[in-house]
């Protein structure tokens, strides 16, 4: 149900971890070195054209910064030597130079996947980045990296390879003369939700891939900065889920700054040298473990360092360590779904950015009698088809609570007008999406509120290509009692990968559906379990409908692995 107060049943990451370790530690780190080494070569290059492309001077990377390399030399790794006049300045001229660069005469075409993979030579070179297509034959001796990077990523979706050397880079910008078109197909597989940087003014300093994993397992942090920016990267030497896990609240010059890690919490909490503006955005490489946190200065200048440490900085917890951190929110809105149970929106202040991963819950803190009440509470999307349609902007929080008679915070929540503040924690809970990669068939098992945190995995679901059946069985005392009906019976009809079924335990005389209680009969009948799928059951009710479900899908054959319930 909405009042889900999580288990310490978390699972530990150590073996992502590991095999992340083992992956990143393979030739490919070589040859990033290498293109890094070939860049590094070429900053005195791009001094020389920062008023043009307006680089504020400085010095990056810090003397102390992860992001340093030993020279070519110090390592035994060899230099890429380029050709007289083919250097950073002498590509931008040709770029600007009016040439056709993409052989397709300004003509911007659709690109399947087959005519990707026909264009992987040296002299006919295409890749894509973040679906776009690009013809880099002739960026090819212009490349600090060499010839040899490059073709690594010939007729290919070359995402990855680009984040992992040089995210930082404004490739949009440098390469748009060579832009060919749009990929026709989706390349998730390739791409893996990596979200682009905001475009800057110029190039930004380099920021290299995270330092090679060691048996310290902590994640690290640095940062740089311009005149009017300051940069703060987090390497967490493991793969972060797609679903999301960063959380900055930014105010009066404090920052601090979370990111949830399977079952451990990593924590930067600093007053700033200086005043920055109250708003920050959160860019995260997920298959690569890194996050970047960008700030904007109030004043121009540089600073001689971050800030200073405040409690908890540098900190690396067991998240079930660390206490709840509460910020200030504001009713914006209050919706109604049926005679007793409303969508409450919730505004986050200006300077946090906080993104609730599905599955997970926020505590609510309200002052009720003199007395502090907290209850936990699931988010939902505003509707059920909002998460395709959610911007990366939203920001505002949107809780399904039922209203109840004698309940002292649902009243206190329902008494409350436009414009009152509430207090609202960070994202709790030990779900994770990570056993549903390679799932065929998921069951959803709600009984009244229980039904707040499968709302999101409704809509998940549909991301994942593997995926072939979702079904809910959903129970509830009447009909009335049902949460955004119309919304499920819309999806179901349109949609053959998803399918709803009700179940009233006091129905009306009309009511044709099914009736009772949950029972073993009940999901026999209801799951089924084709040869060769695999299944996962999320489980959320009242305390005594999850205990008794549970225990019945485990007598029907379904192991700890196969199982989640959202306990309350």
């Amino acid at each position: 149900m909405s009042d889900e107060n999580q288990r310490d049943s978390e699972e530990d990451d150590d073996a992502d971890s590991d095999s992340y370790s083992r992956r990143n530690s393979s030739s490919f780190t070589a040859s990033l070195s290498r293109f890094i080494s070939g860049f590094l070569r070429h900053w005195d290059c791009l001094r020389s054209v920062s008023n043009m492309l307006n680089i504020p001077t400085q010095s990056f990377p810090a003397p102390s910064s992860q992001q340093r390399v030993s020279a070519a030399g110090q390592s035994g790794r060899s230099k890429v030597a380029l050709k007289p006049g083919h250097s950073l300045m002498d590509w931008i001229r040709f770029a600007k130079s009016g040439k056709d660069l993409t052989g397709l005469r300004g003509r911007l075409i659709e690109v399947t996947q087959e005519e990707l993979l026909k264009h992987n030579t040296r002299n006919d070179c295409w890749t894509c980045i973040r679906g776009m297509v690009y013809n880099i034959t002739p960026y090819m001796d212009y490349h600090p990296g060499g010839e040899e990077e490059l073709m690594k990523a010939a007729g290919i979706d070359g995402t990855d390879l680009f984040d992992q050397v040089h995210r930082w880079v404004n490739y949009e910008s440098m390469l748009k003369e060579c832009l060919v078109g749009r990929m026709a197909t989706k390349t998730t597989t390739a791409i893996k939700a990596i979200m682009p940087p905001p475009p800057l003014t110029g190039l930004a300093p380099p920021i290299s891939v995270a330092p090679p994993p060691d048996k310290d397992s902590r994640p690290r942090y640095d940062w740089f900065q311009t005149d009017t920016t300051v940069h703060l990267v987090i390497y967490a030497k493991r793969k972060i889920p797609s679903s999301g896990c960063t959380t900055v609240d930014l105010k009066a010059a404090v920052l601090r700054l979370e990111v949830l890690l399977g079952k451990m919490s990593y924590m930067i909490h600093l007053r700033l040298t200086d005043e920055v503006e109250e708003n920050a955005s959160v860019h995260t490489a997920f298959s690569v473990g890194k996050i970047q946190v960008t700030l904007r200065k109030q004043a121009k200048g540089k600073w001689t360092s971050l800030g200073q440490s405040l409690e908890f900085h540098n900190s690396f917890l067991y998240k079930k360590d660390r206490a709840p951190f509460y910020r200030d929110c504001v009713l914006v809105s209050k919706t109604e779904v049926n005679h007793n149970t409303h969508v409450f929106r919730l505004q986050l202040p200006r300077g946090t950015v906080m993104h609730v991963p599905v599955g997970k819950h926020v505590y609510l803190k309200a002052l009720i009698q003199d007395s502090e009440v907290v209850r936990p509470y699931t988010p939902v999307d505003e509707n059920l088809a909002a998460a395709s349609q959610r911007s990366s902007q939203e920001t505002d929080l949107y809780l399904m609570i039922k209203v109840y008679p004698d309940g002292v915070f649902t009243q206190h929540l329902n008494n409350m007008h436009t414009g009152d503040h509430l207090s609202i924690s960070g994202p709790e809970g030990t779900f994770t999406v990570r056993p549903l990669r390679d799932v065929t068939h998921l069951y959803l098992l709600a009984a009244g509120t229980g039904f707040t945190p499968m709302a999101r995995l409704i809509q998940l679901a549909q991301d994942f290509d593997t995926i072939r059946k979702t079904k809910l069985l959903f129970f509830n005392r009447r009909e009335d009692d049902i949460f955004w009906r119309r919304e499920l019976d819309e999806l179901a009809a349109n949609n053959e990968r998803f399918q709803v079924e009700y179940v009233l335990s006091d129905p009306c005389e009309s009511w044709s559906g099914r009736t009772g209680r949950v029972d073993e009969s009940m999901l026999q009948d209801f799951l089924n379990r084709p040869d060769g799928s695999k299944s996962y059951v999320c489980v959320c009710g009242p305390s005594a409908f999850t205990e008794l479900t549970i225990g019945l899908l485990k007598q029907q054959g379904f192991s700890e692995a196969e199982l989640h319930a959202f306990c309350g």
